[in-house]
Formats: structure tokens, sequence, C-alpha cells
């Protein structure tokens, strides 16, 4: 009789667990969402402004159902579209990418890299996450330079370790970004300083939220951090969230909108429309876009 209750009790859990990781790899994970937030960051008569954040989508060729999702996010009009990198996971994806982005083309528009736009994805023990030094494995070379040229021969601005203004809804933003600190390859002393007094409102842009680089910014007055690269934890657990970020960033911040601590500043990072391709899974934790309204304080 003990035997059967624990043969019983094994096949239970091993059901459950099927029937969660089918749900994490075939549901979760194609649960495209649309996240909005209020950032109350604006003098007070001044208009609100849309900012459209996406972040991570690792785009593989054949992911039809995930391009035709961004770009249908053009209908939702955005002042300024800001993209904080990991576009590509394969070398064959600037195809996607640019199938899923081109509708947002036509808008105001910045990005950053991130690690995955640089050398493709590996595989690697999904444990290692938890491991705070565990060393950094490059992959097959990615089309880079042909992506940075779709963006910037549609008019994006370029903010990998640079700065610059842009006018976008009406306003003078100051824009500044640094390139992927994940692989440290970000040099913000190349470009901080003060925010401009000649702008209505300032952004940087990150793909990996390290503090070490969040502090900078948001020391130099940048009203609104923007990163991704956490994937939101990409597997959490309800009632706790998020059990690594794969950077310095609190879990408690792995994802969503955040008062960036000692500072003015708000940091948005995005969980990301993505997954890396060895773990296609996500669970309490759906890949989203996210519209941001800058609204008065």
């Amino acid at each position: 009789m003990r035997k059967r209750t624990l043969f019983r009790l094994a096949a239970g859990t091993a059901a459950v667990g099927g029937a969660t990781l089918a749900y994490a790899s075939l549901v979760e994970r194609n649960m495209f969402t649309l996240r909005r937030y209020d950032v109350p960051m604006l003098p007070t008569d001044a208009e609100p402004l849309r900012v459209l954040h996406l972040s991570d989508l690792h785009m593989m060729p054949d992911q039809a159902r995930k391009q035709h999702w961004v770009a249908s996010l053009a209908a939702l009009d955005p002042d300024l579209v800001v993209v904080t990198g990991d576009n590509m996971a394969h070398p064959g994806a600037v195809p996607g990418v640019l199938r899923a982005l081109q509708p947002l083309l036509d808008y105001p528009g910045a990005f950053v890299f991130g690690s995955n736009d640089y050398t493709g994805p590996v595989w690697k023990n999904p444990f290692t996450y938890f491991l705070p030094d565990r060393e950094y494995t490059e992959g097959v070379e990615l089309p880079y330079e042909e992506l940075r040229q779709v963006f910037t021969g549609a008019g994006w601005l370029d903010l990998n370790n640079a700065r610059t203004m842009l006018k976008a809804g009406g306003r003078q933003i100051d824009l500044v970004g640094v390139d992927d600190p994940h692989i440290e390859r970000d040099d913000y002393g190349a470009v901080d300083g003060a925010v401009s007094s000649s702008a209505d409102l300032s952004i940087a842009l990150a793909h990996s939220p390290e503090p070490r680089v969040l502090d900078q910014m948001a020391a130099d007055g940048f009203g609104l951090l923007l990163a991704g690269h956490t994937h939101g934890g990409q597997v959490c657990v309800p009632g706790v969230g998020a059990l690594v970020t794969n950077c310095g960033l609190p879990r408690s911040m792995a994802r969503g909108l955040h008062r960036w601590p000692g500072s003015d500043s708000w940091l948005h990072v995005s969980a990301g429309l993505g997954t890396h391709p060895t773990a296609p899974v996500r669970f309490a934790c759906p890949p989203e876009a996210t519209i941001l309204t800058l609204i008065p304080r």
C-alpha cells in the first residue's frame, strides 16, 4: 500500500511538472502583453508624451506570431520608440526583426544594443544564472552592423555610448545611452554630464540595468532610465517574483516601473518579448512591451 501511494504521488508530481513545462513553453511565452504605466516626471503644465519601450526580442527567423504582434503596436501611435537591445537570436534574424519593427521605424526612435545583438546564444545550464561570477560565453557572430544600418537608415538614433538631442512629441529630449554593460562595452564617462538646460525632459538607455551605470545616469539628472536584459526573471514564483536578474539589479526591480534609489529618476525595466532559444519558457512572467505615458508631476 505504501509503495502504491508513493508511486501515485510521484506520478502526480511528474504530471504537474509536465503540464507546467508545457504551459511555460507553449502558452505563456507566446502571451504577448502590453503594459501601461504613467510616469509623473513632466512640468505641471506639460502635455503627456508617450514612449513605447521594446526590449529583448531575441528574434528567430520563423517567429511570425511575435513579428506580427510587435508590428501591430504601431497602432498605438507613440511619440517615441525606444529599443534596449538583444534583438536577435540567429544569424538570419535581421529580416524578422525588420518585419516586426518596420511600421515603427516611421516614428522617432532610439536604440542601444545588447550582448545578443553581437553574438548568438549558446546552451548553458540554467542554474548557472544563480552564480554571481559566472563566465560569459560568446556564440556565433551576429549581423549587428546590418541591423544598425537598418535602424539608423530609418532615422533612429544610435545611443551606444552616445548622446544627442531629439525632438519628439513637440519636446526637446536629452538622450544618452551606453553599449551593453553586461559585456563591459559601456563607456558612460565618454558621454556623461548634467542634463541640458534646454531640454524639456531627459531619457537614458542601457541594455543591462547595472546599478553602477544607473547611479551615474541618475546623478546627472536623467529623469527616465530604460533597460531590459532581465526578462523579468523569465521563470518567476507567484507571490515571490523573479529568482534572478542576471545583473546587479535587486530582484524586486526585475521588471516594471520603480524609483531609482537616492534620486528623483524613474527606472523602467522591460521583461522583454523573447527568451533564450535554448530555454524557450516563461512562467508567471509573460513577454511584454510597454507604453510609458509621461505626465506632469
